[in-house]
């Protein structure tokens, strides 16, 4: 089967569009994007015109940015302007976790090994994570800065910044990974310690999380389901939640004006297992349901109470289960756009990407994550659905919905290379589904994992974008 024209051209111009990217990021193509602020809009729109738009502005820019005596070229730029660096166009994603087997980020040396292992494996781009069970590794006021000061202490630096140095002179962008609403098993997270248990999930039977048994579902239930992850997450819908972490990443942010962009990582509800399809069927274990979440909602939507009998929340039946679905799901995309909104206005340009569940109907359903909407109202620049298995059939049929789907140049196809540390020829054939189903992006996880299996790295790098070399 082949994609009718229309789809073949508009995935081909968004590959082409991503090698244009250095070129966007150049000081002297700004002004002359400015100066085509029509064409911007209608690039920014929901059209399916969007990625020609997008691309027909940036090569316009280019051109003219490029042009002896262009009338956006300063006085200062025409003496010459100063060295700039040259970033990769956007091919490939890694992840490199802050306490894996790695921990590039606690020794100089290692993030220099970290700069060259990515470079081998064609990464143009560097998901670090800095931000965990409410701990930093980064320079922070708010968040619990213990991982930072210890790294400072030890090696003098500073080791984000570092890394962002380091990468830059490479070539590669840095995004700060941040897990976003799981606080891990981290009771004494500063967050908790400001708003108190009623930031924590409430459960539909009315138990928080603080008290789950080792942080797993009590029993009975505890026969029939078991948390995806297990830990503590915050409810985005509690007093001061959205406002807390909005800030906390604005200051991540601003501290470090050189960071390319912020990646979200647990921007949803607990995932429990199995799913359940949300509270219309009365079936299933889900959350969102502490005191002060469901006066909230009361408080914005006029409607009664979620539970039939708010007295009895362990046998109560759910009422006007739909709209109240649709206000917890609302909560999730409400804190995205407060982030967005706080990271415009300390570092406009700075871009914001998320790791997604890639079941776009589970996740809209089951855990509050409406990924879909996020990109269509511009909220995120991009997204990395987890598509993690080794079923190579399941991966070809996600990889084909998420490249025919509505922003498949926004799409990363998320590659679980974890899973093939022995089966090396896996974990390639996935890298070139994902690019045969219009997917020319993908993102590795995880940077621990490929160092540790040599002939999994090799294969891997050996399917490198040339240009990203």
């Amino acid at each position: 089967l082949h994609p009718p024209p229309i789809v073949r051209e508009v995935r081909a111009l968004s590959i082409a569009s991503s090698r244009l990217s250095a070129c966007q990021r150049s000081t002297s193509v700004a002004p002359a994007l400015a100066s085509h602020p029509s064409v911007l809009a209608r690039a920014r729109s929901r059209s399916a015109l969007a990625p020609w738009l997008g691309a027909a502005a940036l090569l316009l820019a280019c051109s003219e940015a490029s042009e002896p005596g262009s009338r956006d070229v300063s006085a200062a730029a025409a003496k010459g302007p100063p060295a700039q660096v040259v970033l990769l166009p956007p091919t490939r994603g890694l992840w490199v976790l802050c306490e894996g087997s790695a921990r590039p980020l606690e020794d100089p040396a290692e993030i220099e090994a970290l700069i060259d292992h990515a470079r081998q494996l064609g990464v143009s781009d560097l998901f670090v994570q800095v931000y965990r069970g409410g701990r930093a590794w980064f320079e922070s006021a708010r968040a619990d800065a213990g991982p930072f000061a210890e790294i400072r202490e030890a090696t003098g630096l500073d080791p984000l910044a570092e890394t962002i140095e380091r990468a830059h002179a490479a070539g590669l962008r840095v995004h700060a990974w941040v897990n976003v609403l799981s606080l891990a098993r981290n009771r004494d997270a500063p967050i908790l310690e400001e708003l108190g248990r009623e930031a924590v999930h409430v459960d539909r039977r009315g138990r928080s999380l603080l008290d789950y048994p080792d942080l797993e579902v009590p029993s009975p239930e505890r026969g029939f389901y078991r948390m995806g992850t297990r830990g503590l997450y915050l409810d985005p819908a509690a007093q001061g939640v959205r406002e807390w972490l909005a800030s906390t990443f604005a200051e991540l942010a601003a501290r470090y004006p050189q960071l390319d962009g912020v990646h979200l990582d647990y921007i949803r509800h607990p995932l429990v297992l199995p799913i359940a399809p949300g509270s219309r069927f009365g079936v299933g274990l889900d959350f969102g349901y502490g005191a002060s979440s469901r006066a909230r909602y009361q408080r914005e939507t006029g409607e009664p109470d979620p539970f039939r009998d708010p007295d009895s929340p362990a046998t109560s039946a759910i009422v006007r289960a739909n709209e109240w679905d649709a206000w917890r799901r609302q909560q999730v995309t409400a804190l995205v756009a407060a982030i967005r909104t706080s990271l415009d206005a300390v570092r406009p340009g700075v871009e914001l990407s998320a790791a997604v569940i890639p079941y776009a109907d589970r996740a809209y359903l089951s855990i509050a994550q409406d990924w879909r909407r996020w990109l269509e109202e511009n909220l995120v620049n991009f997204v990395v659905p987890m598509l993690y298995t080794r079923d190579q059939r399941l991966f070809g049929y996600q990889a084909d919905a998420l490249g025919g789907g509505r922003s498949p140049e926004r799409t990363w196809a998320g590659i679980g290379v974890w899973l093939f540390a022995t089966e090396p020829e896996g974990a390639v054939a996935q890298v070139h589904a994902a690019r045969g189903a219009g997917l020319p992006r993908d993102a590795l996880f995880s940077y621990d994992a490929l160092i540790e299996a040599p002939k999994l790295f090799e294969a891997v790098a050996a399917t490198a974008v040339p240009a990203a070399r």
